[in-house]
């Protein structure tokens, strides 16, 4: 599955264009490298993203086409959540 289709189904992000905005500027990479919206994913990468002035890492755990709300939160396993402080 592609990285930004995946983050809108896990709802990491609210909408795949901004996925894919976010993986065109740098922001997302998965297993250590930068990627593309383009790129695919599997069970098991390691995905870090940085929004503004948060960095979440996480590890994918499920890939669905179709997901629910309340069953969004099972496709990944958040390793670490930390705020980037402004210098």
């Amino acid at each position: 599955m592609r990285i930004d289709k995946y983050l809108k189904n896990a709802r990491l992000i609210k909408r795949r264009t901004i996925a894919k905005e976010a993986c065109d500027q740098g922001r997302v990479s998965v297993n250590g490298k930068i990627i593309k919206a383009s790129a695919e994913v599997a069970v098991g990468d390691e995905v870090i993203i940085t929004f503004g002035n948060r960095k979440i890492n996480f590890r994918i755990t499920a890939l669905e086409e179709h997901v629910k709300k309340e069953l969004a939160k099972e496709l990944y396993e958040i390793l670490s959540e930390e705020k980037i402080e402004n210098l």
